[in-house]
């Protein structure tokens, strides 16, 4: 075959601009042609590089994604979650989180045992979740019958805590709202906000065993747990801060207690940019072996790059997307690619968006506003998907869980893009234009180069074919 020779391939192209999502290109004859040695691609895939395996995508099951949904009819909101979560449907999301207990988009605050000293656990009950988050999942469920799920707490029950209240610090006033902190109650990063004890910590590791227990009973298979969302933050929400210390001593129950029910612990979420916070429980030998991951997110993103080359067996979760201001605009999906580009390039190996539905404006019980990927209006009983929904569907919808990410080498100062190798062979690779004009870039892949033009402020997902391997040797 000669140079600049045309190869008969078949290359799907998906185009995302802010005025036309997701428009499909499909079967593309003599896109990709054999590189001409002469001159030098913009971006080259390391086909030959295969890193991390990445395990999925996803988004947060909360109850207000519930309670949005049921605006809906019946038929629309089953057609939501199909094109969410059916393979080969839509966003095809695999891998998702859920809280134990109340978090910031809960319906008010609650916990599965609020009975003070029951540390037998005698009053333990999910019935809150069988009104919300268990149809949530089942509904999920049926249209992705492989969906993974794990799970994190905001808070231990009140009476598991020193500050015996649910928040970490006082709701503004300026928004109506009053969490009824006292200012003796208020939480500080870097202390720990449980109670500290054997008696207390036992507990709450069971409070853990007797969740999974309990959705297990339900139908729904929790398969890794973290100990705490945002160990470092205490908030106006449900939230409860740990050391390091901490997490432990708690560690020594929990662990037991999830490998008795073989269920992995994660360590997280970490929101701050220090490795050191994981890396000082990891080297505690007693606790480290029950540790096979852990969960990063926010600020967190300036530890991965560490955590992936300080401990490069620890699987990464990257766990909840920065959540938006409520306005779901196209400058947020902006971000959100980059985030995705940050945290995907230094080790992540599943990438968690945060609110699967809200109502229009997207307020939370204690006053925050944030982004969603479905948002409906409660007024005509519709629905619209977002630029952050078509963004991580132009990644989910086409990277199967096992794929391995793929390194890629810029050139010529073009640096913007995703690639992945997926189990059956085939590429993907994930390409914005960020210009305010068409952009004419080339790709090299092996031998054969795509030479597409890139709409001007653009995402664009290709999909070299399995067979690709052909046109490689």
């Amino acid at each position: 075959m000669t140079a600049d020779s045309q190869v008969t391939a078949v290359v799907q192209r998906i185009q995302t601009t802010q005025t036309d999502p997701w428009r499909s290109i499909d079967h593309v004859k003599g896109l990709m042609t054999t590189a001409d040695r002469t001159s030098i691609p913009d971006v080259i895939v390391a086909v030959d590089r295969p890193e991390q395996m990445i395990e999925g995508f996803g988004a947060c099951f909360n109850e207000l994604g519930w309670t949005s949904l049921s605006v809906l009819t019946d038929a629309e909101r089953e057609g939501v979650l199909r094109e969410l979560f059916a393979p080969g449907d839509g966003a095809n999301l695999s891998l998702c989180r859920m809280p134990i207990g109340a978090n910031d988009f809960s319906r008010d605050w609650y916990s599965y045992d609020e009975t003070p000293g029951d540390l037998a656990l005698e009053h333990f009950d999910i019935g809150n979740d069988l009104e919300t988050l268990i149809p949530f999942i089942h509904a999920a469920r049926r249209q992705q019958p492989d969906l993974r799920l794990w799970a994190s707490p905001w808070s231990p029950p009140t009476w598991m805590k020193a500050n015996q209240h649910y928040a970490g610090a006082p709701a503004s006033p300026s928004l109506g709202i009053d969490n009824g902190l006292r200012s003796d109650q208020v939480g500080e990063e870097g202390t720990d906000m449980a109670v500290i004890d054997d008696a207390h910590l036992s507990a709450y590791a069971k409070y853990f065993g007797r969740f999974i227990d309990a959705y297990r009973d339900q139908g729904i298979e929790i398969r890794m747990v973290m100990p705490q969302n945002e160990f470092n933050s205490p908030q106006v929400f449900p939230s409860c801060t740990w050391t390091p210390d901490g997490l432990r001593e708690f560690l020594r129950h929990l662990g037991p207690e999830m490998r008795e029910r073989e269920v992995e612990v994660f360590l997280g979420t970490l929101e701050r940019k220090d490795d050191r916070l994981v890396g000082e429980v990891l080297k505690d030998r007693e606790v480290g072996h029950y540790i096979s991951g852990a969960g990063v997110q926010w600020e967190g993103k300036g530890a991965i790059a560490a955590l992936h080359r300080l401990y490069p067996n620890l699987r990464i979760y990257q766990t909840e997307q920065e959540c938006g201001d409520g306005r779901n605009d196209w400058r947020h999906a902006r971000h959100a690619w980059n985030l995705m580009k940050r945290f995907l390039s230094n080790g992540a190996n599943a990438y968690t968006y945060w609110n699967i539905s809200l109502l229009e404006g997207g307020v939370s019980r204690w006053g925050w506003t944030q982004n969603s990927l479905v948002v409906v209006d409660p007024q005509s009983g519709t629905h619209r998907y977002t630029h952050e929904y078509h963004l991580l569907k132009h990644v989910s919808a086409f990277v199967q869980t096992g794929a391995r990410y793929l390194d890629t080498i810029s050139l010529n100062g073009f640096d913007n893009q995703l690639a992945f190798l997926n189990p059956d062979g085939s590429v993907i690779i994930v390409i914005q234009n960020d210009l305010g004009e068409d952009l004419s870039v080339r790709i090299g892949v092996g031998p054969v180069t795509l030479n597409p033009i890139l709409p001007a402020d653009s995402f664009t997902t290709f999909v070299l074919p399995s067979d690709h391997a052909s046109y490689l040797t």
